[in-house]
């Protein structure tokens, strides 16, 4: 295995060893946002029961035809009535009959324009308040720059983020059916573009989807679709965080917004049992500390219980565990971009106040979300494989959503998605 990493400090220190210029003909390239990265509308049908009489009469503030209306992202939830609102109208159901999750009774969703880059560049597009809410603009804007166009060369895979996978054998409805809209998609950008292969480049959670879907579809699918894929910030192995999340609600850094109010919610996320940290990758290290008791990677279902969220070991054990170890090589170039040195949650300690109060917390290495034994986590799977290309690249000081819109780390996607174009991967010393 080629296993390359290229370390970058502040921007007067980064020496590019090599210097690529895109070629006038781009291979495709499709962009699979990551948890929380794309518009998300829902409507409110006959079976709807509102929790209170707010929630039915005042919110959402706007809707579309047909009743219609952004669920993901409204600044209104900030609004502690509106978030609780919101929150009841996100959250999952985990049937365990059917084995597979649900929207909550009368809520219809949707994810508008597939295939485009349109509900990926500002989550709430409304020319008021778009630029608070920028998520992959900037690096569209960069790819326009050196000759990406939307809807030609440049195309967009968003999904409903709630929604994840499940191992062999259990139903995931959604998310299969985004793993099939997405390989439609490659083909037909493709097709579309002289036969040449498609370059997927995805951002955090999106990086777990596409390897899954690379794994899921035979070799000689890949070898005549992909050319490459680059994944930012992916969480291979999963994150501390996302133990705060499950534990005592997180804002994601939304001010005014009360995290016991979205916790309820943020637990019935089947992609947040799948971003738990991954045993293989955390071991036995404590990451959670109570007065009570400590759990590791390996104890998430007694964590899980112990923090009032039953429901949700059955199908952690049963759907996402077996996925956890399905990190396959799928022999494909990949070229993994993460950002390092930002203080990053590393053990969360709970005191005799419980899960309801926020914990104290003890930093380590990462990009501010993700730990860097996650994000590095490919080269220990991988180690001994020799036919799976594998570049990281880490950039110091950037953190998990800002290598979206800081300069320094623009540059350098867009110097790597250039060297791919003109099959100038050289390898760097």
């Amino acid at each position: 295995m080629k296993n390359r990493v290229l370390e970058l400090g502040i921007l007067s220190t980064v020496m590019m060893l090599y210097a690529c210029q895109a070629t006038g003909n781009l291979h495709p390239l499709i962009l699979v946002p990551g948890s929380g990265g794309n518009q998300l509308e829902a409507r409110l049908t006959r079976a709807y029961k509102p929790t209170s009489l707010f929630c039915n009469r005042y919110y959402p503030v706007v809707k579309q035809k047909e009743g219609w209306f952004r669920l993901w992202f409204d600044p209104s939830v900030l609004l502690a009535p509106f978030t609780k609102c919101f929150a009841d109208r996100m959250m999952l159901n985990y049937d365990k009959d059917l084995d597979d999750y649900y929207n909550a009774p009368g809520i219809e969703t949707r994810v508008p324009n597939f295939g485009s880059t349109q509900s990926l560049l500002y989550l709430d597009p409304r020319p008021i308040v778009k630029h608070i809410s920028a998520y992959m603009a900037p690096l569209v804007e960069s790819l326009e720059q050196i000759g990406y166009v939307n809807g030609k060369t440049l195309f967009g895979a968003p999904y409903d983020f709630r929604y994840g996978l499940a191992a062999e054998g259990h139903p995931s409805r959604v998310g299969s059916k985004f793993l099939q809209d997405l390989k439609d998609l490659i083909e037909k950008a493709s097709a579309q573009n002289g036969g040449q292969p498609v370059m997927l480049l995805s951002h955090s959670l999106g990086g777990l989807f596409v390897l899954q879907l690379l794994n899921r579809n035979p070799p000689s699918w890949r070898q005549k679709f992909i050319k490459h894929f680059v994944a930012l910030s992916a969480p291979w192995g999963g994150a501390v965080e996302i133990m705060l999340t499950f534990a005592s609600g997180n804002t994601l850094g939304v001010p005014l917004v009360d995290p016991l109010l979205v916790r309820g919610e943020q637990r019935t996320s089947e992609s947040n049992l799948w971003l738990l940290p991954n045993p293989s990758i955390f071991g036995s290290k404590k990451l959670v500390i109570t007065p009570n008791a400590n759990y590791s990677a390996f104890e998430v279902p007694q964590f899980l219980n112990d923090i009032g969220f039953s429901e949700g070991v059955y199908p952690y054990k049963s759907r996402i565990l077996p996925l956890m170890e399905g990190l396959n090589a799928p022999e494909v170039p990949i070229t993994c971009i993460i950002g390092s040195g930002v203080k990053t949650p590393k053990t969360l300690v709970y005191g005799k106040d419980g899960f309801n109060k926020q914990p104290d917390v003890v930093y380590g290495d990462g990009d501010g979300t993700v730990n860097m034994a996650s994000l590095l986590a490919l080269e220990s799977f991988w180690a001994d494989k020799k036919n799976q290309p594998l570049k990281v690249m880490r950039i110091s000081g950037v953190s998990h959503t800002s290598i979206l819109d800081e300069e320094l780390s623009l540059n350098q996607i867009i110097e790597e998605i250039s060297c791919i174009n003109s099959n100038a991967m050289t390898s760097v010393v």
